[in-house]
């Protein structure tokens, strides 16, 4: 199983999670929103099986990121599997 992790020690915002994901996994690609985050988490670009790790990230940090945590729980409910996704 394939495995990143998101050190959100380094994260400062959630334009700049984006721009990390697209350097990991969009070749070339940026993405500029959760919209488009959804499709590339869904699509052919994400190596599955994957898990996806969150790291240092705080409670003020959780609610701040809530959007961004709520896609990846939604989209390991319905990979069904092929992507795990934890906060650590």
């Amino acid at each position: 199983m394939n495995k990143t992790t998101f050190d959100f020690n380094e994260i400062v915002d959630q334009s700049h999670f984006l721009r990390q994901f697209s350097e990991r996994f969009a070749h070339g690609e940026t993405f500029y929103d959760l919209d488009e985050l959804w499709d590339a988490v869904m699509g052919p670009a994400m190596p599955m099986p994957m898990e996806v790790e969150f790291i240092h990230l705080g409670a003020g940090q959780k609610r701040r990121y809530g959007a961004l945590i709520l896609l990846f729980e939604e989209a390991e409910a319905e990979l069904e599997g092929r992507l795990l996704f934890s906060i650590r």
